[in-house]
């Protein structure tokens, strides 16, 4: 199969790391994964805030980069549900790709058919289901599932788990007096766990979460589902030589 990786603007530009996991534990699990050098923003923003006219080029653009691949992976629910329900509304003939494409938890449990991957993440963990992954791509328990064979993981439940964490894209620019309040409550909801680290599968609201949980002085870190499926037990050192010094 030819798998694209469509990592997003915000992954590219603040959250590199996010797609070096999805390659590497794609990769791990026998996927050969491409990424096209010419893609761009998926239009999500500029739909979202009303200018459609702004929205169809970059439609364009990322039907005739992702045209020619089986299927078209990214780590964010978001950018998953804009491809999937707007862009063949915005240009029918985008409908292939916007079909083809899965968020990666999507894509390991419904396409790969697996839910164990191999990784190892020796941390008490608790899980936020983003909106989009939620109501829109209705994720259901996939994410839980991959976690939940994460050895040395152990996965504590979020109160309000199902509350939106205030971010919302624009809706964070725009009103943000509510914004900051609904963070703040995700932010004590999480810290409340006792959790090492809270996850997701969009780095736009841990973005928003994880800066909160900050300026309260939470111990709490906000790490990328991706990155924890990624994550493999460090291979025990070779006892020195004999005879060595070090």
């Amino acid at each position: 199969m030819r798998v694209a990786l469509f990592v997003t603007c915000v992954n590219d530009t603040l959250f590199p790391d996010t797609g070096r996991a999805v390659v590497t534990l794609l990769e791990r699990l026998g996927v050969r994964v491409e990424f096209p050098m010419e893609q761009s923003c998926c239009g999500q923003p500029q739909f979202n805030t009303g200018y459609r006219q702004a929205t169809e080029p970059l439609v364009r653009r990322h039907t005739r980069v992702f045209a020619g691949y089986d299927y078209v992976v990214t780590p964010s629910g978001s950018c998953a549900a804009m491809i999937r329900d707007n862009h063949p509304r915005i240009m029918p003939a985008g409908a292939p790709v916007a079909e083809r494409t899965y968020e990666l938890t999507e894509f390991l449990v419904d396409v790969l058919g697996v839910t164990d991957v191999g990784a190892y993440y020796p941390h008490t963990v608790t899980y936020h289901p983003t909106c989009h992954g939620l109501r829109a791509l209705r994720l259901g328990d996939r994410p839980r599932r991959l976690l939940e064979a994460v050895r040395g993981l152990t996965l504590v439940e979020l109160p309000g788990a199902e509350e939106c964490c205030g971010f919302g894209g624009t809706f964070a620019v725009k009103n943000a007096a509510v914004s900051a309040a609904m963070g703040a409550d995700k932010a004590a909801a999480v810290t409340g766990t006792g959790a090492e680290a809270v996850c997701t599968v969009d780095n736009s609201c841990l973005m928003h979460i994880g800066g909160t949980l900050s300026r309260l002085g939470s111990p709490v870190r906000p790490v990328h589902l991706a990155e924890i499926l990624a994550a493999t037990e460090e291979p025990v050192p070779a006892p020195p030589a004999q005879g060595s010094s070090r």
